[in-house]
C-alpha cells in the first residue's frame, strides 16, 4: 500500500451535543465530493466502550504528502473547521504518515 494517511482526533467541549458532532461528520464527509485531493474519509463518534477516549476520529487517506497539503488548506475544509470544529473543541491529537 502506498500513500499518505492523516488521523485527527476530537475530545469535545461540555455541553458539546450529539446533533454538533453528526453535524461536524456530516460537513467532513461532505468534503469527498468537493476537494478531489481526498482518496477516502472515514469520520466517527466515538463508541464510548472506554473510557478516556476521544471523542471523534477523522481518518483521511492521501495519494502523497501534497494531496493531503491541498486537502488540510483547501477553504471549504477550513471553513468546516472554523464553522463547526473549532467553537466545540477542547482537545485535538494528530498525526500523519506515510503508507
Amino acid at each position: 500500500m502506498s500513500g499518505f494517511r492523516h488521523v485527527v482526533m476530537f475530545g469535545w467541549a461540555e455541553g458539546t451535543t450529539i446533533s454538533q458532532q453528526e453535524e461536524v461528520a456530516a460537513r467532513l464527509s461532505a468534503l469527498t465530493g468537493v476537494i478531489p485531493e481526498i482518496g477516502s474519509l472515514s469520520v466517527g463518534l466515538d463508541a464510548g466502550v472506554n473510557p478516556g477516549n476521544f471523542d471523534f476520529v477523522v481518518v483521511g487517506d492521501f495519494a502523497d504528502r501534497d494531496a493531503y497539503v491541498a486537502y488540510r488548506d483547501h477553504p471549504a475544509h477550513r471553513a468546516v473547521v472554523d464553522e463547526y470544529i473549532k467553537p466545540i473543541v477542547d482537545r485535538r491529537a494528530a498525526v500523519q504518515y506515510d503508507l
